[in-house]
């Protein structure tokens, strides 16, 4: 699974979304918040590729989990998860008033939870950049 992950990853962006933003995704092994070294510097490596992010831009952390283990459960992992990929900005100079989180848990999929790879696409926080409006 963790090679379907690779792939994900390396791929960038997801397809859905509002037209100006941005999104990176972060995956997770089944009922795990570790973030493993190679997505947390892909991530950072991202951040720092967009110019002038912290004037132009707020950051939106959206996690979600998949339906294994039942909802208390998974509103616990989905919030582990949203404060794990914060804590990462938070210590590479991403300033906390920037960071919204919005913690789905299993409510929500965007993925098929039928399906396996469905249920590890569902086990992601999604780092969404939106355009500050003034």
């Amino acid at each position: 699974m963790l090679r379907v992950l690779a792939i994900l990853v390396l791929t960038g962006t997801l397809a859905y979304g509002q037209k100006d933003e941005l999104r990176k995704s972060i995956y997770f092994d089944g009922g795990s918040y570790f973030i493993d070294e190679a997505q947390a510097s892909d991530l950072l490596h991202w951040l720092d590729s967009i110019p002038n992010l912290l004037d132009k831009y707020e950051i939106q952390l959206i996690s979600h989990t998949d339906p294994i283990g039942g909802r208390r459960y998974n509103e616990w992992l989905s919030q582990m998860r949203s404060e794990m990929v914060f804590h990462l900005l938070t210590q590479n100079d991403i300033p906390d008033k920037l960071i919204h989180i919005k913690d789905w848990g299993l409510e929500n999929p965007v993925y098929d939870n039928a399906s396996s790879l469905g249920r590890v696409m569902n086990r992601r926080v999604d780092v969404i950049l939106r355009p500050v409006m003034f």
